[in-house]
């Protein structure tokens, strides 16, 4: 009796504890995830289930671990704010698997990404013809984006977080010496005083970051 009395004290309070914890770690569908955020999830719930299975284990073994996933969790987000680089790393980039109604297969090996993932992607958005797709890419979420010929077309970041994106700019046919050329002319002497900068109906659009206005 003692033990279920000291289960359910526990779960009780691991809830509440969690739930704090994932508030705490921020907003996320479970789509949009991140590996590490996967990660931290699942070796925190191994942690609270061996709490709950193990009465006769001290609790703060098992808040402890918990803790310290949150504080890793909370660190990993700062640096991918701060570096376009880490993100990419721990997040990766999204990846073109269809350009102009032509399947790239070289990238969907790259992502082992099958056709029968694709075309139940393509019919879950009402996509009956690749000939009808413009871009489409699969997000590191595993979602696919896709853009249609009569859709307004996916805007490129040239720059993101003062770094110039190269497969980006090769994508609109310019190259990053035109990108840099283009951006001195209109004042700004380095790209790393750009936050976001993007080409859009023909024009170069671009914000710089709050301490470079």
């Amino acid at each position: 009796m003692n033990d279920l009395l000291t289960i359910g004290y526990r779960t009780i309070l691991l809830y509440v504890f969690v739930l704090i914890v994932l508030r705490v770690m921020g907003k996320r569908e479970v789509g949009e995830l991140s590996v590490i955020d996967v990660v931290v999830f699942v070796i925190m719930a191994e942690v609270v289930a061996v709490a709950v299975e193990s009465p006769d284990k001290k609790l703060l073994h098992s808040i402890f671990p918990v803790l310290l996933l949150l504080g890793i969790q909370l660190l990993t987000s700062y640096l991918s704010l701060k570096s376009k680089k880490f993100r990419d790393i721990v997040d990766g980039d999204p990846t073109l698997i269809i350009h102009d109604g032509i399947i790239q297969e070289e990238q969907m090996r790259k992502q082992r990404y099958n056709l029968d993932d694709l075309f139940q992607q393509l019919r879950e958005q009402q996509i009956g013809s690749i000939r009808d797709v413009s871009y489409a890419y699969l997000e590191p979420s595993g979602n696919l984006s896709v853009f249609t010929k009569e859709n307004t077309q996916p805007v490129l970041a040239l720059i993101s977080d003062g770094v110039i994106q190269s497969r980006h700019v090769q994508m609109i046919g310019k190259s990053d010496d035109w990108l840099i050329q283009e951006l001195k002319e209109r004042g700004v002497n380095g790209v790393e005083q750009i936050f976001y900068c993007s080409y859009e109906e023909g024009e170069l659009y671009f914000q710089l970051k709050k301490d470079c206005q």
